[in-house]
């Protein structure tokens, strides 16, 4: 368990993420259409008016017509400018946001990467105690039998007069 509680993954969890806005394109099929329908109805004006009126109005007409196509283009050129500063926008937005994102998650990363390093630290003093309390009973087990032997031994002397042999036939009972 311990092993895999090292091998816990504390990285940046938003290490990857991506900003969505970078890549945003331009629609200029509404401008692309509005130019067409504005070239064809300039044709049939054209037309229609050349086969009516001559040669001769159809030069200043002409130049009119011209001027509205200047200002239709320029008016779908603001339109697609438009979106590509709303589109720029996004993307510093989103930009913006995912280096925020960032941040936070690297420290994440490192609130975790501490608290696992503290519960380690935690369980090796946990593992030290549990081996100096035990080292500590063994220690007491064996000077106890030690001392438990010595007086034994006295016993024995002294039942024997102070000789061993007799001191252990007197306990024994077999005088």
């Amino acid at each position: 368990m311990k092993s895999r509680y090292q091998a816990l993954d504390t990285s940046n969890p938003y290490k990857n993420i991506t900003n969505t806005f970078e890549d945003l394109t331009v629609n200029t099929q509404a401008a692309d259409f509005a130019a067409q329908q504005q070239d064809q109805g300039r044709a049939n004006i054209l037309g229609g008016l050349a086969a009516s009126a001559g040669g001769g109005g159809i030069a200043a007409l002409a130049q009119s017509l011209a001027n509205q196509q200047t200002q239709a283009s320029q008016a779908a050129a603001a339109s697609i400018g438009k979106q590509e500063q709303r589109n720029q926008m996004l993307a510093a937005q989103g930009e913006q946001r995912m280096q925020q994102i960032r941040g936070k998650g690297e420290a994440m990363s490192r609130q975790m990467e501490a608290a696992k390093t503290s519960q380690l630290l935690g369980m090796s003093q946990d593992r030290l105690a549990s081996a100096k309390a035990a080292r500590a009973s063994a220690t007491d087990s064996l000077l106890g039998g030690v001392v438990g032997m010595a007086q034994v031994g006295g016993s024995v002397m002294d039942a024997g007069g102070g000789n061993f042999g007799e001191g252990l036939q007197n306990i024994l009972g077999n005088s």
